[in-house]
């Protein structure tokens, strides 16, 4: 919205501010934070009036049975301020914004419905598997049509760029391309919600890994930044940065009141959108390949669960780790909550500078 008070820079130069993506993605950091610090003590609130408390795995970690009761389903904190930030700062004539946008809303409305089952209407299974499954199919195909019809990079429309080599190594995966597209999306959209498990674990580790790709967006909307780094141009991508400077701004805030010990948790009415919103950027500035690297976190908290099941059933019962995901392996080790905690932001940081150096190590 006041990206359009930039047409009034012929009157008052002033004005030419609100053309800068860098302003405005500073401004929606800022607003993302305000806006859910300002809410968030009234949304806690609310949710504990409604009894809509954590009910914690009596077969989990010891420690973890205090937190019975704590409110959750505070992603509404985070998608009320990602909201209300997008719209205020970032160009609404964006196609890429209103993707993100869309992808938001429907992955966080699954989510919402999720968490409402299992909390106001007391099915501790929540909503049915296959029915957050068929949204989050929906979702990846709404994107995957969209952005195939319409590619980010027309001469680019379904190829995969190698990061740490040069630009020109790039793999064309054909039509193979709308399926792993779709399976990035709805895999990152599962691998955030199995990362939060541990206070301020999930947003911090989301608040890492959009910043790296605030970076590769507005490099990959800057023709001349993106010809000299050797990344993929695309057209209009610089607003992705915005967008993914509010979602910063927003889960700053929401860590404010989710760090250790939480007065809040997310639930999944934000983990299942948060991570497929990162991957619908990815693709949409032609960066599928960091999401990994960045993402690393959620990397080994999936990888994790997957080696955990498939030990499982192929010694009959045994166990790889002592619990899944990884950050419970750690805390029934004996390392205190707040320790892994730290330690897997400390991996998170590590991570989102090994996926900037890609811009450089070419």
């Amino acid at each position: 919205m006041f990206y359009y008070l930039s047409h009034l820079k012929e009157s008052l130069s002033v004005f030419n501010v609100f053309n800068y993506i860098t302003f405005r993605c500073g401004a929606a950091v800022l607003t993302g934070l305000l806006i859910s610090l300002l809410i968030s003590p009234a949304v806690i609130r609310k949710l504990r009036s409604y009894k809509i408390g954590q009910v914690q795995r009596k077969d989990g970690p010891q420690s973890h049975l205090s937190k019975n009761g704590t409110p959750t389903m505070g992603g509404i904190i985070i998608i009320i301020s990602l909201l209300s930030s997008v719209l205020l700062w970032a160009r609404l004539d964006n196609r890429f914004v209103w993707l993100l946008l869309v992808v938001s809303v429907l992955l966080s409305f699954v989510g919402i419905l999720d968490d409402y089952t299992k909390l106001v209407k007391k099915n501790p299974n929540g909503a049915p598997s296959w029915v957050k499954l068929v949204v989050q199919i929906i979702t990846a195909v709404a994107v995957v049509g969209y952005l195939g019809a319409y590619p980010p990079n027309p001469l680019y429309p379904d190829v995969l760029t190698v990061p740490y080599f040069n630009g020109a190594f790039m793999l064309s995966l054909g039509g193979f391309y709308l399926v792993f597209a779709m399976l990035m999306i709805i895999g990152s959209s599962n691998a955030t919600n199995l990362t939060d498990g541990l206070d301020g674990l999930a947003a911090g580790s989301v608040i890492f890994c959009a910043c790296a790709y605030a970076v590769f967006a507005y490099l990959a909307g800057n023709i001349g930044f993106a010809s000299y780094l050797k990344i993929i141009y695309v057209a209009g991508g610089g607003e992705i940065a915005v967008f993914l400077s509010a979602l910063i701004g927003a889960c700053m805030g929401f860590l404010w009141y989710n760090a250790y010990p939480a007065q809040v948790f997310m639930g999944d009415t934000s983990s299942l959108f948060l991570g497929g919103v990162i991957a619908t950027a990815a693709i949409c500035i032609k960066q599928e390949l960091v999401l990994p690297i960045a993402g690393g976190i959620f990397v080994m908290e999936t990888l994790s669960v997957i080696i955990q099941m498939g030990y499982f059933r192929l010694t009959g019962g045994k166990r790889f780790f002592k619990m899944a995901p990884l950050h419970h392996h750690f805390e029934l080790k004996g390392v205190a909550e707040p320790k892994v905690i730290v330690r897997f932001w400390i991996v998170g940081i590590v991570l989102m500078l090994m996926a900037l150096a890609s811009l450089k190590i070419r």
